[in-house]
């Protein structure tokens, strides 16, 4: 097949739009060219922000939501239906963890008003949201406000995560892929959500349909470490995931 590479260029887009991901020696074998002509043409969409250059292939970006008073707009009923399935997984009397983000914020609202727990946030929406729980005991890490992520980020808020033991974290993801892992859009956010991680027991994911499949800048884990992932119904092929042992609950 021999195609110029503008035309390469497009219908790698498409592949790489239809399925979240594409590899290498594949698109080598479909076109009729070198994998370093792949290489190179993975490189170019990577500097027109199209992927994610990642071993062997490209994954499609992490969606940058932008600010959060736009991500609570963005998606909204996806999101509430989300925070039901992600709140029915709580249980009376455990502590969690609960780090900023627009479907995390909607998680809290949801939570319902009898259910005892204790919730440790980063978000002051989040602290806010909950104020009207009479059973729940919110404590709030200090640090450094960050006006565009609604979260206190730095190593006073990182201190004050480790020293702390819960039974869940409730994490917001920017993306997530069997093969690459869990990832964040930012390093300070990615910072706090690893101390988060480390020091509960469990880890539950509720992820609009556009994070699965995409990869951002900074890694928090392998997704084997996801015990509980809630995804909308429109999610697609979620084999892989069940084949790392994760338990995957449809809104």
């Amino acid at each position: 097949m021999n195609l110029l590479t503008e035309e390469r260029l497009d219908r790698i887009r498409q592949q790489l739009n239809d399925n979240g991901k594409v590899l290498a020696n594949d698109l080598a074998v479909q076109f009729d060219v070198s994998e370093d002509t792949i290489r190179r043409d993975l490189r170019e969409l990577a500097k027109a922000g199209f992927c994610r250059r990642v071993y062997g292939g490209a994954l499609l970006p992490a969606p940058d939501g932008g600010t959060l008073a736009a991500r609570n707009i963005d998606q909204q009923g996806g999101k509430a239906n989300l925070a039901r399935a992600a709140a029915a997984l709580i249980k009376d009397g455990q502590t969690i963890f609960i780090d900023a983000g627009s479907t995390n914020l909607a998680i809290a609202q949801a939570l319902p008003r009898e259910k005892p727990l204790t919730v440790i946030t980063n978000a002051p929406a989040i602290a806010s949201a909950l104020s009207d729980h009479p059973n729940l005991t919110v404590i709030v890490l200090g640090g450094i406000y960050d006006q565009s992520k609604g979260a206190c980020l730095g190593s006073q808020a990182v201190r004050e995560a480790s020293q702390i033991f819960a039974d869940m974290f409730v994490l917001g993801a920017c993306g997530i892929d069997t093969e690459i892992g869990v990832t964040a859009l930012d390093s300070a956010e990615a910072e706090i959500k690893r101390t988060m991680m480390s020091q509960s027991s469990l880890l539950l994911i509720a992820a609009t349909s556009d994070k699965l499949g995409t990869i951002a800048p900074f890694k928090l884990a392998e997704a084997s470490r996801i015990d509980h992932l809630v995804v909308e119904g429109n999610a697609g092929d979620l084999s892989a995931f069940e084949r790392a042992d994760i338990q995957i609950h449809i809104a």
